[in-house]
């Protein structure tokens, strides 16, 4: 669903991109870049169908794609939340976690049906 969208919206995309090493190590892959002229655009995508453990994650998946960003990976980054077991989906595409994370603004926390509709748009 993600990659025709990007498709439709005019960005070139690449799968599974190895993007460095995370925050304390280990490979960083990003599960998509999307590249529109000089834009590079990091896509992590997180899917929770029931409630779990990916809502811990997000803030680490932000700190690990704004250090990508900082490195001169991309321009930016987005991380899409789908599925709706999120009980955080609200707080976390408000954009109030970068009042704890300095480097939070150049992630962008979405939906997956907001990011659909800016990547069919071109308007990433």
């Amino acid at each position: 669903m993600v990659l025709p969208a990007l498709e439709r919206g005019g960005y070139l995309c690449e799968k599974q991109v190895d993007v460095g090493v995370r925050c304390g190590g280990g490979t960083h892959k990003a599960d998509a870049i999307a590249r529109s002229g000089s834009d590079e655009i990091l896509i992590s995508l997180k899917w929770q169908q029931t409630g779990g453990t990916a809502e811990q994650k997000v803030p680490f998946e932000v700190m690990c794609l704004a250090d990508a960003v900082r490195a001169g990976k991309a321009t930016r980054a987005y991380l899409v939340l789908g599925a709706d077991g999120w009980s955080l989906r609200d707080y976390y595409t408000s954009g109030a976690l970068a009042e704890h994370l300095i480097y939070a603004k150049l992630v962008r926390v979405v939906s997956l049906e907001a990011f659909i509709r800016l990547a069919n748009n071109g308007e990433l």
